[in-house]
C-alpha cells in the first residue's frame, strides 16, 4: 500500500484554506516531478470564511484538524507538524521596488547574497507601501517574486556563481491586511501546526499553471475560487503584477439560493450540474420538489457571470498597463461554470480560444500516487502551495516581535538581532546612544564634555531576559524595549575654568588681589553660566580699569595712570601693573596740604602769618602739576624696576623724583596725599559697620558705605591660592553667590572647596 511506503524527505504539507473548502496535499519533489502521496478535502459546514478571509477561527481550526487527521491516516506512523499555506483576501496591495548592493571588490555571488538582496527589496517595497497607505490598517508581506536580476547594471536571469561588483533586483512584493494573516496563524495553531512557508494564492497558482517557458508571453492567470478571483500577469519572462477581486463562485451560488429558494448546499450541487443533462430535480427549503432544465439555471446566472467577468477583465487591463493581454488561463472551481470563459474573452476582446481552463494539461509533471484522485483545476493551487516551498529557494521562519509577526530567512543561526532588524528597529534603537557632546574652546584650544551613555535595549525571549546575540527559532515571542539616549553633556563655567585663582595689581602702592574673570563669546559671565555648544571661553588675565574700580568699590577718579600713562575705562591692567590716581577737583577744594607732624599751631599771634603762607591759585595749580608728574614718574619707574627685581633701587628713584619736584620745603609724599584723599572720600560716603557670619565665625566689616561678597576677605582669612578641591563654593544665606553679590547686616556666608 502507498501508505506504508517510506518516502524521501522532506515531505511537504500544503494547505489551501479556501472560502468553500480546505484542501490538504502532502507530497515530495523528485527531479522535475512532484509526487502527491496524500490528499484530503473538507468542505466548510458553515460560512466560516468569506471572500478568502477567516471569520470563525475556531470552526476553521476544527476543520483543519479533520484534514490533518485524514492525511495522517493515509501516512501511517507520520505526524504532520509543519505546513505551507497561501493567503487570500479582498484587500491586496502590491509594490515594485529595486534593491541593489555594491561589493567592495569583485565577489562571487552566492545564494546568501541573493536572499539578502531579495529581502532588501521586500523591505523597500514595504516602505513604499506604507507611504501609500493612508489608512490605519497594518499590512503584512505574504509573498514576493523577483521580476529581474541585474549583474553590474546588466539584466541577467540568475546571479548565482557570477563575479560581481554590484548586484540588483526588481522585486514585486504583495501585502495583505494583518488581520487576514493573523486569522490564518490562529486557525493553524488550533490544529497544532506551525507555518513553515506562506505565499499568496495567485503566486501558488502560477507555479503550476504558467511554467517559466510561457512567461515570455503577456498572459493572465485567473484563479476563480469561491470567495475571490486571484489574478497574475506575466510578461517578458517575469510576473509583473498580482491582483484580487472579492467576486467569485459564491456569487453564483448565492444567486441560485435566492432565485430557487434552496439552501447553500443544494445551490452548490445545482451550479455544477453538467450542461449536457437535460433535466434537473431539486427540493426547496419548504420540502417541495421541482423539476427544471439546466438552461433555466444558466438564464438566472447569466447576468451574474456577465458582471463577474466584466470586473475581472477590467482588473486584468488595469494590472497590465490599461490594455488587454494575449491570452488567459483560468483555474479553480468557479471558472468551470458554463459560459464563464466565453464571456471573459468577450470583455477582453480576445478570441474565445485565447481564454481557456487549465487543468490536467498543466499537471503533466504531477504524479498522483493514490487511487480515485484525478487531475483537476481544483488541485492547481494546493499543488502550487507545495511547490512554492521549493521554488522560494529558501526557508522562512515566522516569529513575533513586540506582538508583530516578522518573517526571517532561516540560515540556522538567527539571533534576536536579526529579528529586531526585520521588525524595523535600527541599530540606534538597539544599542545605547550617548547624549550629544558639548564642544567649546578655552583660550583658543578646542575642548569638549562627553554626553552620558544611554541604557541598552532590554530583551525578553519567551519571557526570559536574553541578549542581542541569543539564538531564535520559529514561533518565538520576543519583547524589545528600545535603547535610550543618554543625557546631553552639560557644564557650568566654574567647572571648565579655574575661577579660584587671583590676579594682583599695585594700586597706589598697595597690592590688591582680585579674583579672575572669564568671558564667553566676548561677554563676562558669572561662574554659574551654563556653557553652550560652540561657546568661546577665555580665562582673562587682565582687568579693565572700570572692572578694577568696581571691584574696589571706588568711583573712577578724575584721572588714573597705569604704569605712568593716562588710562581710560577700557584700559587693560595685567598682573603686577601699577595703578595710581589723583583727583584734580579734590586738590582744588583741599586746604593747604601739610603733614600731621608739621601742621602749625593756630594762635592769634601767628594766625596772620600763617594766612600769608597760603599759596595763591597759581601756586596750587603748580602744585597739582608737580604731584601729577610725581605720580606718573614714580608709577612708571616702580613698575619697570619691580619687573627687574630691583625694589630698593626703585624706592630710591621714587624718593629722588619726589625730592626734585617738591616746590616747598615740607611738600607731602604721594602716599600722604592718597591716604588723606581716601580718608576724606570714605568720610563723605558715610562709612558703616556691618556684622556677618562666615563659615560660622562672626566678623565685623568696617570702613565702607556698602559691602559686597569679596569684602569678607579683608577680615576673614581664606587661602584662595592653594586649590583644595575641584570647585570653590560661595554661598550667601544658603544660595549661590557671586564675587560682587551685595551683603546685608547679619548675612550668613559660606565659602569652601568641594570635589
Amino acid at each position: 500500500m502507498a501508505g506504508m511506503t517510506k518516502y524521501p524527505e522532506p515531505l511537504v504539507f500544503g494547505l489551501d484554506i479556501g472560502t468553500r473548502s480546505i484542501v490538504g496535499t502532502v507530497g515530495y519533489r523528485e527531479g522535475s516531478k512532484f509526487n502527491i502521496v496524500a490528499q484530503s478535502v473538507k468542505f466548510h459546514d458553515t460560512r466560516a470564511m468569506l471572500d478568502g478571509q477567516i471569520h470563525d477561527i475556531n470552526k476553521v481550526g476544527e476543520e483543519i484538524i479533520a484534514v490533518k487527521e485524514d492525511l495522517e491516516r493515509q501516512l501511517p506512523g507520520r505526524k504532520l507538524k509543519e505546513v505551507c499555506v497561501a493567503a487570500a483576501g479582498r484587500v491586496l496591495k502590491t509594490m515594485i521596488s529595486k534593491a541593489d548592493y555594491e561589493f567592495t571588490e569583485n565577489t562571487v555571488v552566492t545564494q546568501e547574497h541573493i536572499h539578502s538582496l531579495e529581502m532588501l527589496g521586500v523591505e523597500k517595497a514595504h516602505e513604499l507601501m506604507l507611504k501609500d497607505n493612508d489608512s490605519e490598517v497594518k499590512f503584512f508581506c505574504v509573498g514576493y517574486t523577483v521580476m529581474k536580476y541585474y549583474l553590474n547594471d546588466f539584466e541577467i536571469k540568475n546571479l548565482e556563481g557570477h563575479k560581481a561588483r554590484k548586484i540588483a533586483a526588481d522585486v514585486l512584493a504583495t501585502f495583505l491586511p494583518e488581520e487576514v494573516v493573523d486569522g490564518l496563524y490562529a486557525a493553524v495553531a488550533i490544529a497544532g501546526l506551525e507555518i513553515s512557508n506562506m505565499t499568496l494564492e495567485p503566486i501558488a497558482a502560477i507555479q503550476v499553471a504558467i511554467p517559466d517557458s510561457h512567461r515570455l508571453l503577456n498572459i493572465a492567470l485567473v484563479d476563480v475560487g469561491a470567495g475571490t478571483s486571484d489574478i497574475s500577469i506575466t510578461k517578458d519572462g517575469s510576473i509583473i503584477a498580482y491582483g484580487m477581486l472579492p467576486k467569485a463562485g459564491d456569487e453564483l451560488t448565492e444567486t441560485i439560493v435566492r432565485e430557487f429558494l434552496v439552501d447553500f448546499e443544494m445551490a452548490e450541487r445545482m451550479k455544477t450540474v453538467s450542461p449536457n443533462k437535460k433535466n434537473a430535480v431539486y427540493k426547496d427549503i419548504m420540502g417541495i420538489s421541482h423539476k427544471l432544465v439546466q438552461q433555466d439555471i444558466y438564464d438566472k446566472l447569466d447576468p451574474v457571470i456577465e458582471d463577474i467577468t466584466s470586473d475581472i477583465a477590467k482588473k486584468i487591463k488595469e494590472l497590465n498597463g490599461n490594455k488587454s493581454v494575449s491570452a488567459v488561463f483560468v483555474v479553480g472551481g468557479g471558472g468551470k461554470i458554463y459560459g464563464f470563459t466565453e464571456k471573459l474573452a468577450k470583455h477582453l476582446e480576445l478570441p474565445p480560444e485565447r481564454v481557456a481552463l487549465r487543468g490536467e494539461e498543466v499537471m503533466g509533471f504531477v504524479n498522483i500516487l493514490m487511487e480515485d484522485v484525478k487531475k483537476d483545476p481544483l488541485l492547481v493551487t494546493p499543488i502550487g502551495i507545495c511547490l512554492n516551498f521549493y521554488d522560494q529557494k529558501n526557508r522562512f521562519v515566522y516569529l513575533m516581535v513586540n506582538n508583530e509577526r516578522v518573517k526571517l530567512y532561516d540560515n540556522d543561526k538567527l539571533t534576536v538581532f536579526d529579528a529586531a532588524l526585520a521588525y524595523g528597529l535600527s541599530n540606534s534603537s538597539i544599542f545605547p546612544k550617548r547624549g550629544s557632546d558639548l564642544n567649546y574652546t578655552l583660550n583658543g584650544k578646542k575642548k569638549f564634555v562627553r554626553g552620558s551613555a544611554g541604557e541598552p535595549a532590554h530583551i525578553k525571549l519567551n519571557g526570559e531576559e536574553v541578549g542581542m546575540n541569543h539564538f531564535v527559532k520559529a514561533g518565538d515571542q520576543i519583547e524589545i524595549v528600545e535603547s535610550t539616549i543618554g543625557a546631553h553633556a552639560k557644564a557650568v563655567l566654574n567647572e571648565v575654568v579655574d575661577l579660584s585663582s587671583t590676579i594682583s595689581f599695585v594700586v597706589n602702592d598697595l597690592t590688591v588681589n582680585c579674583p579672575k574673570y572669564a568671558s564667553v563669546n566676548g561677554s563676562l559671565k558669572s561662574e554659574f553660566y551654563e556653557i553652550q555648544d560652540g561657546d568661546e571661553v577665555e580665562l582673562l588675565n587682565y582687568y579693565t580699569l572700570s572692572q578694577l574700580m568696581q571691584f574696589m568699590d571706588i568711583e573712577t577718579p578724575h584721572e588714573v595712570f597705569v604704569n605712568g600713562a593716562r588710562a581710560g575705562a577700557d584700559t587693560r591692567i595685567y598682573e603686577n601693573f601699577n595703578v595710581a590716581w589723583i583727583d584734580r577737583e579734590e586738590i582744588y577744594k583741599a586746604e593747604p596740604f601739610v603733614t600731621e607732624e608739621k601742621a602749625p599751631e593756630e594762635n592769634p599771634e601767628t594766625a596772620d602769618k600763617n594766612r600769608e603762607d597760603v599759596p595763591d591759585t597759581k601756586d596750587r595749580e603748580k602744585k597739582v602739576e608737580n604731584i601729577e608728574r610725581m605720580v606718573r614718574e614714580s608709577g612708571q619707574v616702580a613698575n619697570d624696576e619691580a619687573a627687574a627685581g630691583k625694589d630698593k633701587q626703585a624706592g630710591k628713584m621714587q624718593q629722588k623724583a619726589a625730592g626734585n619736584n617738591a616746590q616747598e620745603k615740607d611738600a607731602p609724599t604721594k602716599n600722604d596725599y592718597v591716604n588723606q584723599w581716601i580718608a576724606r572720600n570714605e568720610k563723605k560716603g558715610q562709612a558703616i559697620t556691618m556684622d556677618v557670619i562666615v563659615n560660622g565665625t562672626p566678623i565685623t566689616l568696617t570702613g565702607k558705605s556698602n559691602y559686597v561678597f569679596v569684602d569678607i576677605f579683608d577680615k576673614y582669612e581664606f587661602d584662595l591660592k592653594t586649590i583644595k578641591g575641584t570647585t570653590l563654593v560661595q554661598e550667601l544665606d544658603g544660595k549661590p553667590a557671586e564675587h560682587f553679590s551685595p551683603l546685608h547686616d547679619g548675612a550668613v556666608i559660606g565659602i569652601y572647596w568641594k570635589e
